[in-house]
């Protein structure tokens, strides 16, 4: 979509709107800033929404990247019955034994940061099939650098889902709730 000046875009997340700032993330590209984090109405709202999709799946552990997602992955395991999910951490703590390490760069970061799967964490889903949540699903940057993770610590991915989908580069399967543009000039 064409960058005209906007400093809002109005989304509809199936019945719930939010007005989202446009932000400019390098030259010659804005997006719709989308922060789930400390919005307790949509994230309660988007984990019901996908709790609807995910359901439909046979699961044993969903998993997510470290920070702005963890109310949501939360909640949604919440709504699911289960006792608990993975994290995928932003670095490698101390108390962290046998970590399974990845590089990954974002559309937002724009700069490279690690995943951390600790290693009791690979243990308890070696084997198991997990589906892998984000907020926002972009370039896949984030879901391809879990997947080398997971495949390494040898689960099965067997779903992808995110609240929004943001332009047209990801192309593997995922579930999403509805569509955000990448806005260029």
């Amino acid at each position: 979509m064409e960058y005209k000046n906007q400093k809002y875009y109005d989304i509809d997340i199936r019945d719930m709107k939010r007005r989202l700032p446009v932000v400019k993330v390098k030259e010659g590209l804005w997006i719709a800033s989308f922060v789930i984090l400390g919005d307790v109405e949509l994230t309660s709202h988007c984990a019901d929404e996908l709790k609807k999709e995910l359901e439909k799946l046979e699961f044993d552990y969903l998993v997510g990247p470290e920070a702005k997602v963890l109310p949501l992955l939360h909640i949604v395991a919440e709504r699911l019955g289960f006792k608990d999910y993975i994290v995928c951490r932003k670095e490698r703590k101390a108390y962290m034994k046998d970590a399974v390490v990845y590089d990954v760069k974002s559309i937002t970061t724009q700069r490279k940061q690690q995943l951390v799967l600790n290693g009791s964490d690979a243990e308890k889903i070696k084997g198991k099939k997990v589906v892998l949540l984000d907020d926002v699903v972009s370039t896949g940057g984030t879901f391809n650098s879990m997947e080398k993770i997971l495949e390494k610590a040898g689960a099965e991915i067997v779903g992808r889902a995110a609240v929004l989908k943001e332009g047209d580069t990801y192309k593997k399967d995922v579930i999403y709730l509805e569509e955000l543009p990448i806005f260029t000039k």
